[in-house]
């Protein structure tokens, strides 16, 4: 679960869904705030996801290369 993007863009589509079913201003609100920060969350889990992949194959390249 940590760090995982899918559980939190799951979150975030059940805090829209409360805040579509808020009738309270501040707890449609609240739901609104939460669902902003799991997708902030979601997408810098998936942009350090990327980031260690280009990491992971550049240092695989470097260790494909013949010694010299």
């Amino acid at each position: 679960m940590a760090d995982d993007p899918k559980f939190y863009r799951a979150r975030a589509a059940a805090e829209h869904a409360a805040a579509e079913a808020a009738t309270l201003d501040n707890v449609r609100e609240r739901a609104e705030r939460a669902e902003r920060a799991w997708i902030q969350m979601a997408e810098r889990a998936e942009s350090v996801r990327a980031q260690r992949d280009v990491r992971e194959a550049a240092a695989a390249a470097v260790r494909m290369q013949p010694a010299e």
